[in-house]
């Protein structure tokens, strides 16, 4: 049995396997198997991978018709064999140390169910500022407390660089298609079982900006089903037994999660925003109140939340030292979702 398993899904990746494998075939850490699943590639994808399990017999290459990426997971996790499993995609590339670094972790921190690290963007002319701040964001995560603080605001780890006990993802119930991005619905749920997460503070991993990558065309990926997948497990988590909820924020975000936990039944109490336009105002029914009547509103309340729905850049540190400075706890009394 090796000591890892690196799942690698791939679908017409002929352009940029060879550079993803060859990053897998110098690490300093060979104890290890990959589990290619081929998912009904029509480019040479399959011949790639015949060629490198003909060299090297680690590689295990699974060919399925196209189904998509959620049942070429699940597929290629029934055939990993080592009790941990890396994954990585077909168009990046490890460094020299990332398994290493990512095995050895898990080995020494037995209470910690996925690790993830550091990644950088290429190809550098490529990269769109937004993807560059997502990477800013998430490389500044690097406890288990740091990511769970701000898990409802977007998906902490970018799917090629995590390294996951196989019997955690297992018990967590493995891969799942609820329309919105697989990867984050695997994280939140691991979130709700109460396991925990790490990031190195090293980076370990380029990661690939193209325009024609899933998160950029598939549906589940966009801003509306990431929403929908946040309303989902807030309710069926830190929302759970609350009896008033407040969202801080009456623009886009806030009024477009509000439509999905109203329909989850969740008890909306108001709006919050700092706009004197709105203020005195009303959406969806609810009363659009100030930031310095908040207090007064909760006091009103046995177990009240407030949950920060503004994306804007800067939005949410001025939120938080509003809430402390009002003696507020992040991730009890309050979260931020945007």
């Amino acid at each position: 049995m090796p000591a890892i398993s690196v799942l690698l899904p791939c679908y017409n990746a002929s352009a940029t396997l060879d550079e993803a494998l060859t990053s897998l075939s110098g690490q300093t850490f060979q104890d290890y198997e990959i589990i290619a699943v081929d998912d009904g590639s029509s480019d040479q994808t399959p011949k790639v991978l015949r060629e490198w399990s003909s060299r090297d017999r680690r590689i295990k290459v699974l060919s399925t018709p196209h189904r998509g990426i959620v049942q070429a997971l699940n597929y290629g996790l029934q055939f990993c064999r080592a009790p941990v499993v890396a994954r990585m995609d077909a168009d990046d590339r490890c460094h020299p140390e990332r398994l290493a670094q990512q095995f050895n972790y898990l080995a020494s921190h037995p209470d910690v169910s996925l690790v993830s690290c550091q990644v950088a963007g290429f190809p550098e002319n490529h990269l769109r500022e937004g993807f560059q701040i997502y990477i800013e964001w998430l490389n500044g995560l690097i406890t288990n407390e740091d990511i769970c603080r701000e898990i409802f605001i977007e998906s902490p780890f970018p799917h090629p660089s995590v390294m996951l006990r196989r019997v955690d993802v297992l018990r967590a119930g493995s891969y799942s298609d609820r329309g919105w991005a697989e990867d984050y619905d695997l994280w939140l749920r691991m979130y709700l079982l109460g396991m925990r997460f790490a990031k190195l503070p090293q980076c370990l991993l380029d990661w690939r900006e193209r325009p024609d990558r899933l998160t950029r065309t598939d549906s589940r990926y966009s801003l509306e089903n990431f929403l929908r997948a946040k309303a989902f497990y807030l309710s069926a988590g830190p929302l759970t037994g609350r009896d008033a909820v407040f969202i801080w924020g009456a623009g886009m975000t806030g009024k477009r999660l509000s439509k999905h936990l109203l329909r989850s039944n969740i008890p909306l109490i108001a709006f919050i925003d700092i706009d004197r336009e709105k203020i005195g105002r009303k959406l969806r029914g609810l009363p659009i109140i100030s930031a310095m009547a908040l207090s007064d509103w909760l006091a009103g309340f046995r177990l009240p939340i407030t949950l920060s729905a503004v994306g804007s850049r800067g939005a949410r540190h001025k939120i938080r030292d509003f809430l402390t400075g009002l003696a507020l706890k992040e991730g009890y009394d309050w979260l931020a979702v945007a």
